[in-house]
C-alpha cells in the first residue's frame, strides 16, 4: 500500500500526505479493500472508526496505513495514532471528506480508517492447552452473524474461531464492524472440511455440535476443556458429513413456535452455558 505513488510522487515510509483527489491511486487501492479479491491479494483489510483503530493498535496490531479527515488533524488521539503509524514505517493520509466517502462508499463515513495486515493461525499450530475453547463455524454466509460470533467468543474469553469451508470473510468491512474490535483480540483459523475432519481426529478434547436432532439438552452436557463448539450454517445447520466429528450433539429446546435460532444467538447461549458450568473460558 505504501509503495503506490500519491499525487504524482512516491510517498516515503512514515510520511504524512494530504490527499484531496478522488483519483489518487492510494485512495483507489484502499477503496479496493471493500472487495475480497483485493483483501486476499494484498493480505490487508480496513477498519473504520477511531475507537476500532485505537483498540487494534493497543492490542499490538501494526497500522500499515492511517487515513483521517482533515477536520481531525488536531485531535489528540488521532495524532498519537499518526505518530505511532509513522514510527512503525506506515503511511498517514490526511484526506478530504469526499475522499473518505469514496473510500468507504458511505454518505456518513467514519473520520478515521486503519489498514492492517490480515492475521491467521494455522490449524496445525492451534495449541492443545488444558484451558482452550475454540468456536468452529461451517459455511457461515452472513458477515453480521460472523462478526457477532467473534465478538461473543471474545466476551467469554474463548481462544479463537475456526472457519470451515465457504465461510464469509471475517476481514470484510461489515464483519469487522460487527465484531466491535474483537477481531483484534482473538485468533482466527481456517480449514477445508476435509482438513477440519482430519484435525478433529487429533484433537484431545470434546467437539460439541449443535443439531436439531441432538440427543442431549445443551444444559445437561458435562463440558470439559479443551473443547471445540461446532456450529453450522445459518440455514441448514451442520452438514451430515461433518456431524461425525462431534463427540457430543446438543440441542437447544424451543418453547414457542420458532423452529430455530439465529446462529449468533445460539452460539452465545452455548458459550455462556459453558461459562456458567465454571469452565475457564
Amino acid at each position: 500500500m505504501t509503495e503506490i505513488s500519491t499525487n504524482g510522487d512516491r510517498p516515503r515510509m512514515g510520511q504524512v500526505k494530504a490527499v484531496t483527489s478522488l483519483t489518487n491511486p492510494v485512495v483507489k487501492a484502499i477503496r479496493g479493500l471493500n472487495q475480497k479479491k483485493n483483501r486476499d491479494a494484498d493480505n490487508q483489510f480496513m477498519a473504520e472508526g477511531l475507537k476500532l483503530v485505537v483498540d487494534a493498535v493497543e492490542a499490538g496490531w501494526r497500522l500499515d496505513t492511517l487515513v483521517y479527515a482533515q477536520a481531525q488533524a488536531g485531535h489528540e488521539r488521532v495524532q498519537k495514532l499518526a505518530a505511532k503509524c509513522k514510527s512503525d514505517g506506515g503511511l498517514v493520509l490526511e484526506v478530504s471528506d469526499a475522499v473518505l466517502i469514496k473510500i468507504t462508499r458511505r454518505d456518513n463515513p467514519q473520520s478515521v480508517i486503519g489498514v492492517f495486515q490480515q492475521a491467521w493461525t494455522p490449524l496445525a499450530q492451534i495449541a492443545e492447552r488444558p484451558a482452550t475453547v475454540w468456536v468452529a463455524l461451517e459455511g457461515i454466509k452472513d458477515p453480521g452473524n460472523l462478526g457477532t460470533v467473534i465478538r461473543t467468543a471474545d466476551s467469554v474469553g474463548a481462544t479463537g474461531v475456526i472457519l470451515i469451508g465457504q465461510t464469509c470473510d471475517p476481514f470484510s468491512v461489515e464483519a469487522v464492524r460487527a465484531t466491535m474490535g474483537s477481531v483484534f483480540n482473538i485468533s482466527l483459523a481456517r480449514a477445508t472440511p476435509a482438513d477440519f475432519v482430519a484435525w478433529c481426529r487429533t484433537w484431545p478434547g470434546q467437539v460439541v455440535g449443535t443439531h436439531l436432532e441432538g440427543s442431549v439438552d445443551y444444559r445437561q452436557i458435562a463440558y470439559q476443556e479443551p473443547m471445540v463448539l461446532f456450529m453450522g450454517n445459518e440455514k441448514s445447520g451442520l452438514p451430515d458429513d461433518l456431524v461425525s466429528v462431534c463427540t457430543d450433539l446438543a440441542k437447544i429446546p424451543m418453547a414457542g413456535k420458532a423452529d430455530s435460532l439465529n446462529l449468533a444467538i445460539a452460539t452465545g447461549i452455548m458459550l455462556y452455558e459453558m461459562r456458567r458450568k465454571h469452565l475457564t473460558v
